[in-house]
């Protein structure tokens, strides 16, 4: 499933923010209009990958904050189980030092939503509910910009782990399509040339899309 060029799904849940605070009913609304928004999940807190992702991207928080893009993470554990990871110390394989928002999808109803939960819930023989796969997020990442709309998306399976920089990378290329006007070519990197959208049809292409 793919939600490029559609609307984010809206939700409220409960997020741990500045690494110790819960904030209840968190949305991703409360940046429209001001705000682009790279959203990620990772599969599961106290974990080995997991930890180098997140630290990943507060050591580059400061570089999205300067192009005016909020950073939130999401898995599906639940408010206690991120604010005690939060707690402990990067040497010991915690997520100390996290100060953006981490949101706990604890019915997993928000993954779902994102098309990055891995597996489903069916009934047995019995009609007991029962769960096809792990019921914990692939790592899904989306960049949403101002009016809501996921202009990139990115899904890798548990073992791979994800390029910061790359999404560093896509929020420069977005900014430079919306403030230019022009389109960005393969490995194109901020400080390099666009493509002029109104050559080869490429105009009315966006125009139809």
């Amino acid at each position: 499933m793919s939600l490029v060029g559609k609307k984010a799904p809206s939700f409220k849940a409960t997020a741990v923010v500045n690494g110790n605070d819960y904030a209840t009913d968190f949305s991703l609304d409360q940046f429209i209009g001001k705000q682009h928004v790279v959203f990620f999940f990772y599969p599961k807190d106290f974990t080995f990958v997991c930890p180098t992702e997140l630290h990943a991207f507060q050591e580059k928080l400061a570089e999205f904050e300067a192009r005016g893009c909020a950073v939130v993470g999401a898995s599906t554990d639940t408010p206690e189980s991120h604010w005690g990871w939060l707690q402990v110390e990067k040497a010991n394989g915690g997520i100390k030092g996290i100060t953006y928002p981490v949101v706990a999808d604890s019915d997993k109803t928000i993954a779902d939503a994102f098309g990055t939960l891995a597996g489903e819930y069916t009934y047995d023989e019995n009609g007991q509910l029962a769960a096809t796969g792990p019921m914990i997020a692939f790592r899904g990442l989306f960049l949403i910009d101002k009016e809501g709309v996921v202009q990139h998306q990115l899904i890798n399976n548990f073992p791979l782990g994800r390029n910061v920089d790359e999404a560093l990378r896509m929020v420069d290329a977005l900014q430079f399509f919306e403030e230019n006007g022009e389109v960005c070519p393969a490995n194109w990197s901020k400080g390099k040339e666009g493509l002029d959208a109104s050559h080869s049809g490429v105009a009315e292409y966006l125009a139809a899309h």
